[in-house]
């Protein structure tokens, strides 16, 4: 999908180096970026997102690793160009800067691994579309929904973030390569400068992060019903859950996430969770 009006030489880069460490003990082994959301790992999802925007393959799209890198190299292979990240995280900012020799002087969309969007009027990578039409390839753009307090610590313009940044490469080139986030680095500058834009997001987003919006965004894949891998065994009951490869339910499942592999044993009952494991459970508790 392309746009009159788009930067031709526009490049994309997705951050999946970061732990994930409110999701443990499920990102003990596994990165955030790969945590499933609807049978989907989240990293696939903002590849996807990219793809639908006409936007793939090393020349121009590239992700960060850290945290459990060899996971995230071997699950990305050729779609994408890598770059791993040595010792801890370099944060948001720091992740772009260690990939400066790459973007070479292009402009960048910046998405984070563990978004998850869905607009159910637009397909992904047209949903986010917005963010690029009519830019003026100088100026900032944030992906924003409304605030339930326009003016609380970390909004934008009334906006919360949804995971999604345009950035100029004159602001890109200068970043140092030392840990570093996007918000103080290069947005709030931008937005004292009066060239921070925010572009509204008309579908549904849930940064992922902890045990209740991970939840949320599974149970929000669901549609209100069931997805179930073609490979689980299910002789128990599901109710608005999701199923994950090869994973095995015998018991009462509700509202609950049960991953790849997982088993959920006769007689056991789970509601609100995620199980992981032969009987690992996280609660979730009350989502939003």
């Amino acid at each position: 999908m392309t746009r009159a009006g788009w930067p031709e030489d526009l490049c994309a880069v997705v951050l999946a180096a970061g732990e994930g460490t409110r999701l443990r003990p499920l990102t003990e082994r596994v990165p955030k970026a790969l945590c499933p959301v609807g049978n989907v790992p989240l990293l696939d999802r903002a590849l996807d997102r990219l793809a639908g925007l006409g936007l793939t393959g090393p020349a121009r799209v590239a992700v960060n690793a850290c945290y459990l890198a060899d996971q995230v190299v071997a699950h990305v292979g050729d779609r994408a160009h890598l770059s791993v990240e040595p010792g801890d995280p370099l944060g948001t900012a720091g992740g772009v800067a260690n990939l400066r020799d790459w973007i070479d002087g292009r402009p960048v969309l910046v998405g984070n691994a563990d978004a998850y969007l869905a607009d159910p009027a637009t397909a992904p990578g047209p949903d986010v579309a917005a963010l690029l039409d009519g830019w003026d390839q100088d100026s900032v753009r944030l992906l924003g929904q409304p605030a339930a307090d326009p003016a609380a610590p970390g909004t934008f313009a009334g906006h919360c973030f949804t995971g999604f940044s345009l950035l100029p490469w004159r602001l890109v080139r200068d970043l140092p390569v030392v840990f570093s986030d996007l918000v103080r680095a290069v947005w709030r500058p931008a937005e004292a400068a009066g060239t921070l834009d925010v572009v509204p997001y008309a579908g549904t987003f849930y940064d992922t992060g902890t045990p209740a919006d991970y939840l949320a965004a599974n149970l929000h894949a669901t549609a209100g019903g069931v997805l179930v891998d073609a490979s689980a065994t299910v002789t128990g009951s599901c109710v608005e859950s999701v199923v994950g490869a090869h994973a095995t339910v015998g018991g009462d499942v509700r509202r609950s996430v049960i991953w790849p592999g997982a088993t959920v044993r006769p007689g056991e009952r789970l509601r609100d969770v995620i199980r992981f494991g032969d009987d690992g459970t996280v609660h979730a508790g009350a989502h939003r």
